[in-house]
């Protein structure tokens, strides 16, 4: 730190100003990031920059374009303006955005979120993605209140203007805006091809749901800085998030070259196939929000379709003469734990002392038993 004190201490430099303004906003973002970083290895170690940058950034001189308002470390508002220039217009949809995170019920599914979009059609999409993670009568709910708020500004839906999503059926996520705002809505469509990196055309087999699904997890990556994985052969011991290209690069190879295992094991002997499911099935469950979603939100039936689709599987290993057994692991943890290894514990969401989601199934073949893993919220 002593060559940025030196740079900082230097007066009227138009570089130790710019240095103060990046540090600011490092300091700013650090902060936010802490609030919703529920399990990360590098919490205590950013604290601790935290605690540096506060002795830092003690004012010493006077930066001479900038008010002691705007200097205040307490006006985050004021910094975002200096650090992302907005154009000064209120947001059409943020007293919405502001109603929603103020929902005491949304609360334990969403947790303490902070909208990050700086714009009305990045907004409709951010919230509307983060009602794919609650129930979804609560999401229908919320869909139709905030429908009926925007119409009272000359907002109206519009079912046309839609990004598709490729899969085994046609289905509608939720609509985009047209009038004084436009945004594209999302759907499910048939017509769309699988992502590319699948290698795979539609053919109307099993196998296409699971591309579904996985070409589905692979578009949200891209577009949601909010997803984390939790894959034990990325990472045994913690959840990280997707935001850091490091482990959405690690996490999307592991995704695409389980799901190209499966294609290739598919006429395999039974219990190769089957194995090569499991893989697959815990890297799509691995893939998740925190809190995580409820499992009958959107996302939460969305995994389930996929898991579903592993009892074909068992059954063609018991025809070939295996002893096969699969368990989702669900409930209170007390019950299911001598049934899984190398569990996650979380302090959001979820019920406390229960399963907050199934990573991976407990499985027996014959007599090999290949645990299970979930994710927990403390007692």
């Amino acid at each position: 730190m002593q060559p940025l004190s030196k740079l900082l201490e230097i007066d009227n430099s138009n570089l130790a100003s710019v240095l103060r303004l990046g540090l600011y906003g490092l300091r700013t973002q650090l902060q936010q990031a802490l609030k919703t970083a529920a399990i990360d290895p590098g919490s205590s170690a950013c604290e601790e920059l935290l605690r540096e940058l506060d002795i830092l950034l003690e004012p010493t001189t006077q930066v001479e374009f900038l008010s002691e308002e705007v200097l205040s470390v307490e006006n985050n508002s004021l910094w975002e303006d200096v650090l992302e220039p907005v154009t000064g217009d209120e947001l059409n949809l943020k007293h919405v955005t502001d109603a929603l995170v103020g929902d005491s019920e949304l609360l334990n599914y969403i947790g303490e979120y902070q909208f990050y979009s700086t714009n009305d059609a990045d907004l409709w999409n951010e919230m509307q993605r983060l009602l794919l993670r609650v129930p979804e009568k609560v999401a229908c709910a919320w869909r139709s209140r905030t429908l009926q708020e925007v119409s009272q500004v000359g907002i109206q839906e519009d079912r046309r203007c839609l990004s598709s999503l490729p899969f085994i059926r046609d289905e509608l996520l939720y609509p985009g805006l047209t009038g004084k705002v436009k945004a594209t809505g999302l759907c499910l469509s048939e017509e769309v091809d699988f992502d590319s990196r699948l290698m795979v055309e539609k053919r109307g087999g099993e196998l296409d749901l699971l591309a579904s699904v996985v070409s589905t997890c692979l578009k949200f990556i891209e577009q949601d800085s909010c997803l984390y994985h939790a894959l034990k052969s990325l990472d045994r011991f913690g959840v990280r998030s997707l935001s850091l290209d490091a482990e959405k690069h690690k996490y999307i190879i592991a995704l695409v070259e389980r799901f190209h295992r499966v294609q290739a094991t598919a006429d395999a002997e039974p219990t190769t196939a089957l194995r090569a499911r499991l893989e697959l099935d815990e890297a799509i469950h691995s893939l998740v929000y925190l809190p995580t979603c409820d499992r009958y939100s959107w996302w939460g039936k969305l995994q389930q379709e996929a898991r579903r689709t592993l009892d074909a599987v068992v059954e063609r290993a018991r025809d070939a003469g295996y002893q096969v057994q699969i368990r989702p692991l669900w409930g209170t943890y007390a019950d299911v734990f001598s049934w899984s290894r190398d569990d996650l514990q979380l302090d959001m969401g979820g019920v406390r002392g229960e399963v907050s989601a199934c990573l991976r199934v407990y499985a027996k073949i014959n007599d090999e038993v290949l645990p299970g893993r979930v994710l927990f919220r403390s007692s």
